[in-house]
């Protein structure tokens, strides 16, 4: 089965083809699809359906779209929705990680999730899935591998950050990887 995956962050289209292995994932990239898709809804759940709809609305294809945000309870659950903008414009994966570790300064509960919501379209009919994963945030950066807030991460029952673990252990154990396991059940 063919589908949109409404992205072009390499680093997840890796991933959701190294989950996905049985589909053929196509990014917008190759849908020539250039806009900037808005994801101006203040749940995950809602600009995961703003991004899929927008590929069904101008594409007409069976599509799916994620967004993700981590939740650190020490922050009353931010970042959350504005997890990939949080120190800002642009956007910038490092300076995130270091918001994170300055707002966490000297707390001790360092208790986090990651949640990504999924929706997919098929024939113009919607429907979501979730994945969470839980854990915590390290009091500094370890690791080279994953994105984003990988470095900082450390998932429940593990003593390493998602940026140290192999990508094929992240890639069934993460957020990501249990919202597209949801999904699986429902292609």
């Amino acid at each position: 089965m063919q589908l949109v995956f409404a992205s072009n962050n390499a680093h997840k289209l890796q991933e959701v083809r190294a989950i996905l292995p049985e589909h053929e994932i196509l990014s917008l990239e190759d849908i020539n699809c250039h806009a900037d898709i808005p994801e101006t809804a203040e749940t995950l759940e809602g600009n995961s359906l703003l991004k899929a709809q927008y590929v069904w609305d101008h594409y007409h294809l069976d599509c799916f779209a994620d967004d993700t945000g981590l939740e650190i309870a020490a922050l009353g659950n931010l970042p959350g929705v504005r997890t990939a903008r949080w120190a800002g414009e642009p956007a910038n994966p490092a300076n995130n990680r270091k918001k994170a570790l300055t707002e966490l300064n000297g707390q001790t509960n360092r208790a986090a999730r990651f949640r990504t919501v999924v929706t997919l379209i098929r024939d113009g009919k919607a429907e979501q899935v979730e994945g969470i994963v839980r854990g915590s945030i390290a009091t500094a950066e370890y690791g080279n591998g994953g994105f984003g807030y990988d470095p900082l991460f450390i998932p429940e029952g593990y003593d390493k950050t998602f940026a140290e673990l192999p990508a094929e252990l992240k890639n069934t154990i993460s957020h990501r990887a249990r919202a597209l396991q949801a999904l699986k059940q429902i292609l």
